[in-house]
């Protein structure tokens, strides 16, 4: 009996910890790949949870981009030089995702991704 209580204590903690991953840590071709399964679902994407935990994610990977721009910024090195007010719009943000190869996909968080794509998008002249 005590077997199993720990075998049931042990798996519960496994299955917890993706929830303890910090918002903007989720890798490219999980969202990538929740992205697809939405589409799917057609109109029925609509009733999804999953539409909140994507737009929380890449809004966490935004703000944090914009916290580190800012640090940057006083430090008189920024990695880009987006005008006021950029951001991506939802096409623009998934066609950036698309371009990380496949293999590249599983190791790239949104966070990186941001930085990546602002700092393509808007470079520093």
């Amino acid at each position: 009996m005590r077997r199993i209580v720990l075998a049931l204590v042990a798996g519960s903690s496994l299955i917890a910890l993706p929830a303890l991953a910090a918002p903007g840590d989720m890798s490219v071709g999980l969202f990538l790949d929740k992205v697809a399964a939405l589409k799917a679902k057609g109109a029925m994407a609509l009733f999804s949870s999953d539409i909140g935990t994507l737009r929380a994610e890449a809004t966490a990977a935004g703000q944090a981009y914009t916290a580190r721009l800012n640090a940057e910024r006083a430090q008189r090195r920024p990695s880009s030089c987006p005008p006021k007010g950029a951001r991506p719009s939802q096409d623009q943000w998934l066609a950036h995702l698309n371009t990380y190869p496949q293999q590249a996909r599983a190791s790239t968080n949104l966070r990186a991704a941001m930085a990546d794509y602002y700092i393509k998008t808007w470079p520093c002249r």
